[in-house]
C-alpha cells in the first residue's frame, strides 16, 4: 500500500482539528474541515491564520507556503461533502464514546472504499466502531497541541489493522519532519499521555496535601526535569546516572506513589470559583486579563523558539 494520499476529510474543527487541518495542508495535502457547529466552523480559518504568522515569525513556513496552505483548506458543515473523495478521513471530534460510535457509522456509510480512517483519539478504544470492512484501513493517529509545533504522533492499529495502512501514515508524517511512535498495540494513553498522567496524579497529591504551590511544581519541572528531558530523555538519563544506582534506587526506594485518585480538591476549588484556565483568564496561575490568543501566540514562540536550539544542539 503506497500513500496515494492527496484529499483529507477532517472532522472535528476544534482545538485539534483547525489544528490538524493546518498540519495536513502544510504536507500539500487537500483538506475539507467539517463541524456540526456553524461558530466552530467561522473560528477555524481565524485560528489557522493566527498559527500560520506563529509560524511565518518563526521562519518555519514562508509567505508562499503559508499561502499555499490556507488554499487547500475549505470549510463545510456536510459530512458527505467533506468525504466526498477523501483518501484519509481524520476524526478528531469530542472524546465522547456515543459520538464516535456515530461517526464510525458515518464515516463508513460515506467515505470511500480505499480511504485511510484516523482517529485522533487519547484514551478510547475506537477500533470496536469501525465496520469490519474497514477494520484493515482503521487506526489511531493521535496528536499532541499544538500539532504544527509538537512534533510527536502516536500511531497504533488494532489486530486487524494492515500494517500497510500504518507504514503509509508513518512514512507521510515523518516526511514532514514529524516523529510519529509505532506502538505495538493499543493502549489507553499510549506513552506519553501515560507519563503525563503518572505526573499529574503526584501534582494533585501534592498539592491537596500541601506539599508544595503551584509554582513550586512548575519551577521543579521546568528547572529540574524539563531542562534534561529535551536534551536525553528519561531513559538516556537513566544510562547517563548509571544502571547500577537505577537498581539500587529500585531496592532502597522510600518514595511511596501517590495514590490514585479520582478527585484533585485544589482543581475543584478553582473551577468553582471559575478558574478554568487561560480561556477564562485563570487557573492554577492569574494571566492578568491578557486574552487567549495573546497567551497562546506567546506559548507558540516560547516553543518555536525551543525547537530552533534543540535542533541547532542535535543528538548526542
Amino acid at each position: 500500500m503506497g500513500t496515494g494520499i492527496a484529499r483529507v476529510g477532517m472532522l472535528g474543527a476544534g482545538t485539534m482539528g483547525h489544528a490538524l487541518a493546518l498540519v495536513h495542508a502544510l504536507g500539500g495535502l487537500e483538506v475539507r474541515l467539517q463541524d456540526n457547529s456553524p461558530a466552530a466552523l467561522a473560528r477555524a480559518p481565524l485560528l489557522v491564520d493566527g498559527a500560520l504568522d506563529t509560524l511565518l515569525r518563526g521562519g518555519e513556513v514562508t509567505e508562499q507556503q503559508a499561502q499555499a496552505a490556507r488554499g487547500r483548506i475549505a470549510t463545510t458543515p456536510d459530512l458527505a461533502t467533506a468525504l466526498q473523495g477523501a483518501d484519509l478521513v481524520v476524526e478528531a471530534v469530542v472524546e465522547d464514546k456515543e459520538v464516535k460510535r456515530a461517526l464510525f457509522a458515518e464515516i463508513d456509510r460515506l467515505a470511500p472504499e480505499h480511504a485511510l480512517v484516523a482517529s485522533n483519539t487519547s484514551y478510547l478504544d475506537v477500533f470496536p466502531y469501525a465496520a469490519p470492512r474497514r477494520a484493515r484501513t482503521t487506526l489511531v493517529a493521535h496528536w499532541y497541541t499544538p500539532p504544527y509545533l509538537v512534533d510527536l504522533v502516536d500511531l497504533v492499529g488494532s489486530d486487524a489493522t494492515d500494517p500497510a495502512a500504518i507504514e503509509a501514515l508513518r512514512a507521510l508524517y515523518a516526511s514532514w519532519g514529524k516523529k510519529p511512535v509505532v506502538l505495538r498495540r493499543f493502549i489507553p494513553g499510549y506513552v506519553a499521555n501515560r507519563l503525563q498522567a503518572a505526573l499529574s496524579r503526584e501534582v494533585n497529591w501534592l498539592l491537596d496535601e500541601g506539599y508544595a504551590t503551584p509554582q513550586d511544581i512548575d519551577d521543579a519541572v521546568i528547572h529540574g526535569l524539563a531542562l534534561r528531558l529535551p536534551i536525553l530523555g528519561h531513559l538516556m538519563k537513566a544510562d547517563f546516572t548509571g544502571l547500577e544506582m537505577t537498581r539500587r534506587a529500585l531496592a532502597n526506594a522510600t518514595v511511596v506513589p501517590a495514590p490514585d485518585r479520582t478527585r484533585c480538591e485544589t482543581l475543584e476549588k478553582l473551577l468553582e470559583a471559575g478558574r478554568a484556565g487561560v480561556m477564562s483568564g485563570a487557573g492554577f496561575f492569574d494571566y492578568g486579563g491578557r486574552s487567549p490568543d495573546e497567551l497562546f501566540r506567546a506559548r507558540d514562540e516560547r516553543l518555536l523558539s525551543l525547537k530552533r536550539h534543540l535542533r541547532d544542539i542535535g543528538g548526542i
